[in-house]
């Protein structure tokens, strides 16, 4: 890889000889400007606004402009005399645990690879170091006109560099979150876990740029005078009307995905707008099919509830004949037990009966 910076490491009274590299590649389709009338490319051209003329790039110099408008002319030699010791050297300034440092500072990353044979044992025990002591370290250094703030890391066999913002270069997010009143419940929180847990973790090295591969199509397309793929139309999300059924939505379609279930339900599982439910949001897919079938299964359901209703009325009524035939017996036993009695004949018997059993 092609270095963008010689200079070296200070590790107090160590210095490391080092080559800066890019450690990172835009693969991003670049455009060109054209004049949509004939093709024509479109340049831009340097012309001094003085002499109203285009002018070469060894004519061309730096300046700051005051605050009247004046131009200051710099060059190179003034910045080259510049009183500092970053000039050429990445100073460390201190060794931080990794965590204090805030993504927000992160900015551009640089690979330091040793430059010769002497900087292979100073960088190596510079990289072992920072290993064993779990730490990043801090430092300043000059790059394009200006001083930086870096942090240097291990990776791999390696130790890289992000370039940092100054902290008073990053803003406070004042104004960014809503405005308070905005309640979140323990139902909608153990829903929004269980999306996580669901979704899970995913190598990182799956993932590609699908706008970039999109375009290159286009282009390919249009190279081959072919006609360029169209665009697949989907449903934009809309506002969320019931959460708890959006997030309840989204864990099922993130689960069926997980099994491999199809493309289909994968798509659901954006948070969109949804209906107010009147049944159970735990249903399956199975369980909501079309109107046919919704429509088979009620009839069915209904003539299930009918035929015990009709063995039930069936049964009463057999019931009910039976009780008053027991009823008619037990009038027509009253009856002749009456008409016996009034003769002297079985109602008194008992008691004759029990009166020779005392005088025996």
């Amino acid at each position: 890889m092609r270095s963008i910076w010689n200079g070296a490491i200070s590790f107090g009274l160590v210095s490391i000889p080092i080559k800066l590299v890019n450690a990172t590649e835009s693969h991003a389709v670049s455009f060109r400007q054209i004049h949509t009338e004939d093709g024509g490319r479109i340049r831009y051209r340097k012309v001094c606004e003085l002499e109203d003329r285009e002018v070469t790039q060894a004519e061309i110099g730096k300046a700051y402009e005051d605050a009247d408008g004046s131009m200051i002319p710099i060059t190179d030699e003034d910045l080259s005399q510049l009183p500092i010791p970053t000039a050429r050297t990445i100073e460390i300034v201190a060794f931080v645990p990794e965590d204090r440092i805030d993504p927000l500072q992160m900015g551009s990353a640089y690979y330091l690879a040793a430059s010769g044979a002497p900087a292979a044992k100073p960088y190596t025990l510079l990289r072992e170091a920072l290993k064993r002591s779990n730490r990043v370290a801090i430092a300043k250094f000059a790059l394009r006109g200006r001083e930086r703030l870096g942090m240097l890391r291990v990776v791999g066999d390696a130790i890289a560099m992000h370039g940092l913002l100054w902290p008073d270069e990053v803003r406070a997010p004042e104004g960014v979150a809503p405005e308070g009143g905005v309640t979140v419940r323990d139902q909608e929180l153990d829903l929004a876990d269980a999306l996580m847990d669901t979704l899970g973790e995913i190598d990182l090295d799956d993932l590609h740029d699908e706008y970039r591969e999109a375009v290159e199509e286009v282009v390919a397309a249009k190279a081959s005078g072919e006609r360029p793929p169209e665009a697949r139309e989907e449903a934009a999300p809309g506002k969320v009307l019931d959460l708890m059924a959006a997030l309840e939505s989204s864990v099922r379609a993130a689960r069926e995905s997980r099994d491999g279930e199809g493309a289909g339900p994968a798509e659901e599982a954006e948070v969109r707008s949804l209906p107010q439910r009147k049944t159970s949001s735990r249903r399956t897919p199975k369980e909501t099919g079309g109107k046919k079938s919704a429509s088979t299964a009620a009839k069915k359901t209904a003539a299930k509830k009918a035929e015990p209703r009709k063995s039930t009325a069936k049964s009463t009524s057999t019931a009910a004949k039976k009780t008053a035939a027991k009823g008619t017996a037990k009038k027509t036993a009253a009856k002749s037990t009456a008409g016996s009695g009034d003769k002297g004949g079985a109602r008194n018997t008992p008691r004759k009966t029990a009166s020779r059993r005392r005088s025996a």
